[in-house]
């Protein structure tokens, strides 16, 4: 067969036809106009490369790994000295090393060799063996860090990717609440410096403000803290473990204030700490131990005076938890009732018309107190359930008469102070009041008694009844020199002493009947209303604050935006007069329109523009002309007003009242029986005779009087309390620690049974799948 020459070999496949003619790459020219270029002779330069670098281990470095991680001691030795040049202190890529290894799997064996090897690297090898809470291999740890540098001991890890470079051992151990550990780490010299307040401006705090950053002066503090209000920790640098709860519950709520980013960190901590106190309070097995507790005088001033004063130091610290404990309820209320066992067996209504009755005791507890102070019935009325039903009685009587002089027909007063005989035992009265008072403040001191706002009530109301006494003597003074006592009411003058003398006594009968309700503080069911709405005013004055910035915004544009139509009136077709209503022509008009549209009480014609009618063309005729840009300015105005204060306003402040309710009645328990304990601490401090049988001088309260101008006796049985507390907090040291370990190592046995569950419930499964 021939071929033909240009056609070639039949048997050789022709060539692949050439490539089509590349296609204009529009991207490519875009680049070239956009100034890129491509790199052709540097692509490997483009190839990904890590950006991350982390050591690695070679095979010999993963093969000692193992070694160590067996804990074959000559294994490991055996290695070491086969191969002499290898680097004992290689890391991974997590930056674990051999060392760290042996202190993680409690290889003490293996630890100790590894100390034995020269050069090797702690690291922060310690504090993971504090966390794992392994005394024996920490102290070989801390041997031979003394060893190559005795100040290394003491300090952080500066390169940790565990911990930061300010955990001391001492703080990671106190941390923990490793309580060996930290005994440890004491006796070998580690200290913690407690934590400055934030506000704390001293030389060091202003130093390492300069130099430190913030966040991490921030996180230094947050972390002392946690160290130094562990229990652990507490037990082994305080002798009172109860005071020093209260202490560092108190500064941590400061701190939350203070710091509002950590604000939950630090509230956390505050409960802990507080919660702390609870646990040792709980570890008491008798009365004995509670009193001996709450008889303690460390930390409160005028301790003398209070029959607890731990109580009380709870009460200023507000130690809510602590304060309503069952132990500590059993003890107030033994000393609340006395030997009066059959009072909480009677009836609500009896207990209600009890101070009734005893209205017709008081001349005769009065006179027994004066003559038999040291008799039975004198000290059966000195309890102090009986001391608060004398004070109620007497406050009774004080009601009935300001009632009847304040209903007094005043249809022909003359300008004379009144004259219906009531006047001067209701002197008496507010004078009894006000020693009652002066007594309170002196034995508690003011900065304690005017801590609580019930005894600002009493100055306040005790203060409008002093300045009604002075306004009616200034009346008689200038009936005496003016001589115009049958002056009718109607030409007095606005600042007369009389309508002063009047508002006055009106002001504080108002705030005595008010008191009525701190006795509500003693029901169950009234009690939590009482704290609630005391709650409801602080959140009622926080939208106050809102109310007034949108009510002032308002009526600096609309103070005078209708001044010009003030007093004008416009007369309809049909003959009807409009006047223009009084409601935006000044500050003080404009104030009230605003301020009673929030309780939509404003006249709904407060917008509108009223013109008087105009003369018209001819003679009979008038024109009647409308502003309405102004009028539509004055309506959206006062619209939006409505909407911001009435819609919105009124509804987030309702809301809020409702979850403040909420929250109190969730813990109810513990907030009304903290409000009742403040109602017993008050009445234990007051004496038997209400005011104003309370100026009459007795045996007891001349006594206690004098004992204030003496110095303090020494009690022995106050010895054998300061003797005994130590002892009996080492007992509820020993209780806590106990009951801790006890409900840890059921969780861990619970834990652990589910473990052993989870593997028996996997191998059935494998047992089924092979069947």
């Amino acid at each position: 067969m021939s071929r033909d020459p240009e056609r070639g070999d039949p048997n050789i496949p022709p060539p692949p036809p050439p490539p089509p003619p590349p296609m204009p790459n529009l991207f490519a020219r875009a680049q070239a106009r956009m100034g890129y270029r491509r790199l052709e002779e540097d692509d490997e330069l483009l190839m990904p490369r890590p950006s991350i670098l982390l050591p690695h281990l070679q095979e010999s470095e993963k093969r000692f790994f193992e070694l160590v991680h067996s804990g074959d001691v000559a294994a490991v030795s055996d290695f070491l000295t086969e191969n002499p040049d290898f680097n004992i202190n290689c890391v991974n890529f997590q930056g674990v090393s051999a060392l760290l290894i042996a202190v993680q799997s409690r290889s003490e064996a293996m630890v100790e060799f590894l100390l034995s090897q020269p050069n090797i690297d702690i690291g922060d090898c310690v504090l993971h063996a504090i966390r794992d809470n392994q005394p024996k291999i920490l102290e070989l740890l801390l041997e031979k860090q003394r060893l190559a540098a005795p100040s290394l001991e003491y300090v952080g890890v500066t390169h940790s990717s565990d911990f930061p470079d300010y955990i001391t051992p001492l703080i990671l151990a106190a941390q923990c609440g490793h309580y060996e550990i930290i005994e440890m780490l004491i006796d070998r010299g580690h200290t913690i410096s407690k934590p400055h307040s934030p506000t704390c401006r001293c030389m060091d705090c202003k130093a390492q403000l300069e130099r430190d950053d913030l966040l991490h002066a921030e996180h230094l503090r947050l972390s002392l803290y946690k160290s130094v209000c562990n229990p652990a920790y507490i037990c082994h640098s305080s002798r009172d473990p109860i005071l020093t709860s209260f202490q560092l519950s108190t500064e941590l709520r400061q701190c939350s204030f203070l710091v509002p980013e950590f604000r939950n960190n630090y509230l956390e901590l505050a409960h802990e700490v507080s919660n702390f106190a609870v646990e040792l309070v709980a570890g008491c097995r008798n009365s004995g131990e509670v009193e001996i507790v709450l008889r303690q005088k460390a930390g409160i001033t005028n301790s003398n005076i209070f029959m607890y004063p731990r109580l009380v130091l709870a009460m200023d610290y507000k130690q809510k938890d602590f304060v309503a404990h069952a132990h500590i309820q059993h003890i107030v209320e033994s000393i609340w009732r006395g030997n009066w066992y059959d009072y909480n067996l009677k009836p609500i209504p009896a207990k209600i018309f009890y101070p009734v009755f005893r209205i017709l005791m008081l001349p005769i507890i009065t006179v027994m107190c004066i003559v038999l102070p040291k008799h039975q019935m004198v000290a059966h009325w000195n309890i102090p359930l009986n001391r608060m039903i004398n004070h109620a009685a007497a406050f009774l009587v004080f009601l009935v008469l300001i009632f009847l002089e304040s209903n007094m027909v005043k249809t022909g007063q003359k300008r004379m102070p009144p004259s219906s005989g009531l006047e001067p035992v209701i002197m008496v009265f507010v004078v009894g009041n006000c020693w009652g008072l002066i007594r309170m403040c002196l034995i508690q001191g003011p900065k304690r008694y005017f801590r609580y706002l019930w005894n600002w009530h009493a100055v306040v109301s005790n203060t409008f009844f002093i300045l009604t006494f002075v306004f009616w003597l200034a009346s008689y003074l200038d009936a005496l020199n003016n001589d115009q006592v049958d002056l009718e009411r109607k030409y007095w003058h606005h600042l007369d002493p009389i309508l002063i003398a009047e508002g006055t006594f009106a002001v504080a009968t108002i705030m005595t009947f008010f008191k009525l309700m701190f006795f509500c503080r003693l029901n169950y069911y009234l009690g939590p209303l009482q704290i609630s709405l005391g709650k409801m005013c602080s959140d009622m004055a926080k939208y106050i604050t809102i109310f007034i910035i949108i009510i002032i915004s308002f009526t600096a544009g609309l103070c005078r935006f209708y001044q010009y139509y003030d007093s004008m009136v416009q007369v309809d077709s049909n003959g009807i007069k409009t006047a223009q209503v009084s409601s935006f022509i000044d500050v003080t008009t404009t104030l009230k329109t605003f301020f009673w549209a929030v309780f939509c009480m404003a006249p709904l014609e407060s917008g509108d523009v009223i013109i008087e009618n105009l003369p018209g063309e001819t003679e009979n005729t008038t024109i009647i002309n409308k502003h309405l840009f102004t009028e539509a300015v004055g309506y959206i105005a006062f619209a939006l007003f409505e909407v911001l204060t009435v819609v919105m306003i009124l509804n987030m402040l309702i809301a809020t009242m409702s979850s403040t309710f909420q929250r109190v009645l969730d813990n109810i328990d513990i907030e009304w029986i903290f409000g009742k304990t403040d109602f017993y601490l008050e009445y234990m401090l007051q004496p038997t005779l209400p005011p104003p049988l309370n100026l009459i001088p007795t045996p007891s309260g001349v006594s206690s009087f004098m004992e204030w101008f003496q110095s303090p006796k020494v009690d022995p049985r106050e010895e054998e309390r300061k003797n005994d507390y130590p002892a009996l907090m080492s007992q509820l040291v020993q209780r806590y620690f106990r009951d801790k370990d006890s409900a840890a190592s059921a969780e861990s046995d619970i834990d652990g049974l589910k473990l052993e569950i989870a593997d028996l419930r996997q191998a059935i499964n494998d047992l089924l799948e092979r069947r």
